[in-house]
């Protein structure tokens, strides 16, 4: 990946750990504590001839060359197509600047995304999108594979889809340039080089892959039922369902406490405690919140009754949809909640 500038607007008060939404912040630390653990931790431990990095690299790297599911030599297996994305370069193979570049395109064009889409979607999304890298790899057999950038190249396309005017940077030339634009030139320049075998060593295809993944995804991952398939999936484990952890208004929705695989938020727990009245004043479209010392889980908005299934069912629906699918009045309950409450 090259360097990028530009940080898109949007993010809350706070300070910086605090403004990154759950799932990006597991990107993050779960790919730069694997990187430690491999360059400086498995690589001083034997087991015969080996180190446990190399057993590390053999089991979890993207093996597209060997079929044989030996234990004894490299071979692809199932699990490696999800594990290969959190695993880059070594260290004294300019293995920083792979994982740096990297994490820092997660971060500045993931924010945005995940925001407006929920946390579980941002997560299926871009692991969907490395195992479409992944798929490329295994298809031309060119490997070992290790890298975030087919997950990176999703993003990218998901961000010039959902933001084509957006102006940003390219290091090093500062030259703004419209979203829509970016992503058509780096993923054309990825085609031409994967397809003419320039720059060897770098997984180029994969990366088309994993935006012509992320591209499928947002065209016709709703229409297929690909988020519904896996959200039911993942509650078959007694995962429930959460909000996006953030709103488009900035700040974290709810205290910070949702986690990368969809717990409950603060805000649901807060709003057990209290039994609201919203009403609707004659002369303009503010809403007042009264407080009792009630424990009723119960709201009344425009004197309809609201339960706290309603408010799950709002939770539920970011998840599975993301926020920017909410009527305006679900938006409403939840921005006053996380407001006042």
């Amino acid at each position: 990946m090259n360097g990028f500038g530009n940080r898109p607007s949007g993010l809350g008060g706070g300070g910086f750990l605090s403004s990154i939404p759950p799932v990006i912040k597991f990107i993050l630390i779960i790919n730069f504590v694997i990187f430690f653990l491999q360059n400086f931790i498995l690589v001083n431990f034997y087991i015969g001839n080996y180190t446990l990095n190399d057993y590390f690299f053999n089991y979890l790297a993207l093996q597209s060359t060997n079929y044989s599911f030996s234990f004894v030599e490299s071979s692809f297996w199932p699990w490696q197509l999800i594990t290969f994305q959190f695993l880059h370069g070594a260290l004294v193979n300019e293995g920083f600047w792979h994982i740096f570049f990297n994490m820092f395109a997660i971060w500045m064009f993931g924010v945005e995304l995940e925001r407006n889409w929920g946390s579980r979607r941002f997560l299926f999304y871009y692991l969907l999108t490395g195992i479409g890298a992944g798929l490329v790899q295994l298809a031309i057999g060119a490997g070992p594979t290790v890298g975030a950038s087919g997950g990176v190249f999703g993003i990218l396309l998901a961000f010039g889809m959902m933001n084509p005017e957006r102006k940003i940077f390219i290091f090093p030339i500062f030259i703004p340039i419209k979203a829509k634009y970016f992503v058509m030139i780096y993923a054309g320049l990825e085609l031409f080089l994967g397809i003419t075998g320039t720059a060897d060593g770098v997984a180029h295809l994969a990366h088309v892959g994993g935006a012509a993944t992320g591209f499928l995804l947002i065209k016709f991952g709703d229409q297929l039922g690909i988020y519904k398939l896996l959200n039911s999936f993942v509650k078959s484990f007694g995962v429930r369902g959460s909000s996006a952890g953030y709103s488009q208004f900035g700040g974290q929705y709810g205290g910070g406490n949702s986690n990368p695989f969809g717990g409950r938020t603060q805000s649901r727990q807060e709003a057990t405690r209290y039994k609201v009245s919203w009403e609707k004043t004659s002369s303009d479209d503010d809403y007042e919140i009264e407080e009792t010392d009630s424990h009723s889980k119960s709201y009344i908005i425009d004197g309809e009754e609201i339960t706290q299934q309603t408010v799950d069912s709002i939770l539920d629906k970011i998840s599975a949809s993301g926020y920017q699918n909410l009527s305006e009045r679900e938006k409403m309950i939840l921005n006053e909640l996380s407001k006042r409450l």
